[in-house]
């Protein structure tokens, strides 16, 4: 339920109506305004409204104090520009209409999964919460449009070389860091591409001035709110839980002997300052095992010229050939339908069944080793298959590459992010009013 909440209040800051109305309420005054212009679209004055409301509500909740009026409004206008900003770019790559209701209800349904409701329970929930559903459907699609759009124009375009992940694998081997999940917050101070050395400067100053009051006892929570230019600035620059793969490769080193309640002293990074507090800290598995098979299998798929019932026909054709003697590698490689192992004799290789589709895992962790199966049915047509082998594999060291690639490109993302998000903001037309 607390994460049912959590989402609420996230999405409730995005969601706000689109109408501006026409009548006066008072001479010179409107019912809506706008906040500001942003290119060809507008941020409003009610969209604005909502978002303080909404966060002088939840500061109130956590005994959280803000910053002072103008700089907090200056920062929810900000935050409001920039995904204005955003929207209208999945606008014109027309991404926003790629994510339609099924989308969204499929995000809801996560989200009741998560909390261990029915969907149709969640319109009344957030009724308790004081949240109109069609807002918050809204402001949930928006967030999906904005993470889809950040995956193709910045996540997607990361690169991770081997000699990356080889160097990331020697850094790590016992570093307690990966084996431990982090709770976090996090002040971030930007640095523009083209800063001069005072400008620099001016910010490192600016680190070095918070990290002294952070040491005299000042709320880091408080300060996050004020001073820094992260995404969850209002939020008290919290990160939440990460596991230590998730973790930016960047913070490595700072984490390395800190403790609970412990601050990192400011530290740069290409294109900002940050400055890293340690709300908790637990240690996590390190090494894994997991239960794999070797299989083999033909399919034979229905098409135009083949119905299903011809597909089955087929594969019980090839099955009795192979109970005859002839070699199961030699009729995949003739009559299966699967491009990926029919050469190979249809051999699957190791893996774990999980992987496979719901109708062919349940007949690989029932089978016989050496015992070749009825023909079955899955959506990708009809199969039969044999377990060569089983076996439990010790895979910590797959784990350990891939929890590398998430950390390198986790620590190129927010880089990356930040660049992106400053060089739209420079091009586009803003004319703020408040």
């Amino acid at each position: 339920m607390l994460k049912i909440h959590y989402l609420c209040a996230v999405v409730a800051l995005v969601a706000a109506p689109i109408v501006i109305a026409d009548e006066p309420s008072e001479p010179g005054e409107f019912l809506d305004g706008i906040a500001a212009i942003v290119n060809e679209g507008v941020v409003l004055k009610s969209q604005f409204d909502k978002q303080l409301a909404l966060i002088k509500q939840r500061a109130a909740e956590q005994n959280m104090q803000l910053p002072p009026d103008d700089v907090l409004h200056e920062q929810i206008l900000e935050r409001l520009i920039v995904t204005e900003i955003q929207m209208q770019r999945a606008d014109r790559i027309g991404l926003s209409q790629q994510i339609s209701d099924q989308v969204v209800n499929s995000a809801i349904q996560r989200l009741a999964d998560q909390g261990n409701l029915r969907f149709e329970d969640i319109p009344a929930m957030l009724a308790e919460d004081g949240i109109d559903y069609a807002e918050f459907r809204e402001g949930l699609r928006e967030e999906l449009t904005l993470n889809e759009l950040k995956g193709i124009e910045v996540t997607r375009n990361i690169r991770v070389s081997e000699r990356e992940i080889e160097q990331c694998i020697i850094d790590l081997e016992n570093n307690v860091v990966v084996n431990s999940d982090w709770e976090l917050s996090h002040i971030l101070l930007t640095i523009g591409e083209s800063a001069s050395s005072e400008e620099v400067a001016a910010v490192e100053v600016l680190a070095d001035e918070i990290y002294a009051r952070l040491q005299d006892n000042a709320d880091f929570r408080e300060l996050a709110a004020r001073y820094s230019e992260g995404p969850t600035a209002l939020e008290g620059g919290s990160l939440g839980w990460l596991a230590g793969q998730q973790i930016p490769s960047i913070f490595t080193d700072v984490l390395q002997d800190m403790k609970t309640d412990d601050i990192t002293k400011p530290f740069r990074s290409t294109s900002s300052v940050h400055i890293v507090k340690v709300d908790n800290l637990r240690s996590a598995v390190e090494r894994s095992e997991i239960n794999q098979v070797k299989i083999r299998h033909i399919l034979i798929s229905p098409n135009e010229i083949i119905d299903d019932a011809t597909a089955k026909q087929r594969l019980e054709g090839v099955l009795e050939k192979i109970l005859a003697g002839e070699a199961f590698e030699e009729q995949a490689k003739l009559l299966s339908d699967d491009p990926g192992s029919a050469n190979l004799g249809g051999d699957l290789g190791w893996s774990e069944t999980s992987g496979f589709a719901p109708e062919f895992r349940a007949v690989a962790d029932a089978a016989e080793i050496g015992v070749i199966s009825a023909p079955f049915r899955t959506q990708f047509g009809w199969h039969i298959l044999e377990v060569l082998e089983r076996r439990v594999f010790d895979n910590t060291d797959e784990i350990k590459e891939r929890n590398c690639v998430v950390r390198i490109r986790n620590s190129k993302q927010e880089e990356e992010t930040l660049l992106w998000l400053q060089r739209m903001r420079d091009e586009a037309f803003v004319d703020s009013r408040i």
